[in-house]
């Protein structure tokens, strides 16, 4: 039996900045800024868009004794400086960029832009301009999916024709911002993460005095209801449960038992993306008997992947209903940092984060059940009674 130092966790498919990111490359450091700034009025009405750069020229000021840019505070030994500027915030910090600390930078983000110029991104769009040849740039052209032709450019250059090979590279003129914005929101949404379906069921039930995922109102097992609607929605259903409900979750159901404790909904959620964090989780309640699959359907539909979530408002109150919800894999790492400040309630991360917040179609059923009086007049309800 061979020896495994550490733990062997599926880990998020991030590139250097973000999930969902974009080096521009090709051209001069102004061209490509200037495209930034064009693109973003199209793109920010929908998403979050974060950009990245670099400023040389700070840096030679830095190395020949000046201040590199720095103001007073830095300059006298501080690590870090956050200024509300009111309109927006800006944190200067003195630390090295690396991989591991600018995705969680730019995490609520939903698209970074990058100066390919200055950084690497796990894809590329390229910018043909004489100004700046590809030649030296190409170890850096690892997924090109765009390539623009800057004024009096007609076809590629043989350089990026034979590292491209028969990939085949849609090109538009550098000029039409608006058609870069189209494909840009188009590759977004062919970078949608899977959905995947989680029924908790890992509750204690103690005001209902009994397992409320066993509980019958259409003939069959509440846990096995709510995996029935889920399954027309997403690639398959998982029942969250605690690790001594498993051997009870009924035939044909797959069970993911829970390995955060003790922390209610948040154990199966930051459980269900320990396992595949890489899939958005439709989560649902087994406690919800007049849930229906349009109302499912309406969530699905009305989905926005570039938001930490997608929920409906409660019928009771202006807030968000955590336990039937769309959690994008963006929310792991939001999850984990409530989490690491000491609350374990999903709805106050939802309360506080991007989200995409829907009026229910169908307010009533929302309405979970949770004491054996309100047990007793739903299944009296939905027997038409």
């Amino acid at each position: 039996m061979t020896h495994q130092k550490h733990a062997a966790l599926a880990r998020p498919a991030l590139g250097e900045f973000g999930r969902h990111e974009l080096g521009i490359l090709g051209a001069p450091c102004g061209v490509i800024k200037d495209l930034a700034a064009r693109l973003l009025p199209l793109l920010t009405p929908a998403l979050r868009v974060a950009y990245v750069d670099a400023d040389h020229a700070a840096g030679d000021e830095a190395a020949d004794g000046g201040a590199g840019g720095a103001d007073a505070i830095l300059q006298a030994g501080a690590a870090a400086e956050l200024t509300d500027k009111i309109h927006f915030r800006r944190l200067d910090v003195r630390r090295g960029m690396d991989k591991f600390i600018q995705p969680q930078w730019l995490n609520e983000q939903s698209l970074v832009l990058v100066n390919g110029n200055h950084f690497p991104a796990r894809q590329q769009i390229v910018i043909i301009d004489p100004r700046k040849p590809l030649d030296k740039k190409l170890d850096r052209l690892t997924d090109v999916r765009l390539v623009l032709l800057s004024e009096g450019q007609t076809e590629l250059p043989a350089v990026l024709q034979a590292h491209l090979g028969e990939k085949a590279v849609p090109v538009l003129p550098l000029a039409a911002t608006a058609a870069i914005a189209a494909w840009t929101q188009q590759w977004l949404r062919e970078q949608q993460p899977p959905l995947r379906g989680l029924v908790l069921t890992g509750g204690r039930s103690q005001r209902m005095q009994q397992d409320k995922s066993r509980l019958r109102y259409h003939q069959q097992e509440q846990q096995e209801h709510a995996a029935a609607l889920l399954a027309p929605l997403c690639q398959d259903v998982l029942i969250s449960c605690r690790p001594d409900q498993a051997p009870e979750v009924p035939a044909g159901l797959t069970a993911l038992p829970d390995q955060f404790l003790d922390l209610g909904p948040m154990s199966g959620l930051l459980t269900a993306f320990r396992h595949d964090p890489n899939a958005a989780w439709l989560v649902v309640a087994c406690d919800l008997p007049f849930l229906t699959e349009a109302t499912l359907q309406h969530l699905v539909q009305h989905r926005h992947p570039g938001r930490v979530a997608t929920a409906f408002q409660s019928p009771d109150n202006a807030f968000p209903e955590p336990l039937i919800t769309i959690w994008e894999p963006r929310s792991y790492p939001v999850l984990l940092q409530f989490l690491a400040l000491g609350y374990s309630c999903p709805r106050k991360v939802l309360i506080n984060s991007d989200i995409e917040l829907l009026p229910a179609p169908a307010p009533q059923e929302l309405r979970n059940v949770n004491t054996p009086t309100e047990r007793e007049a739903a299944q009296q309800e939905l027997a038409g009674g």
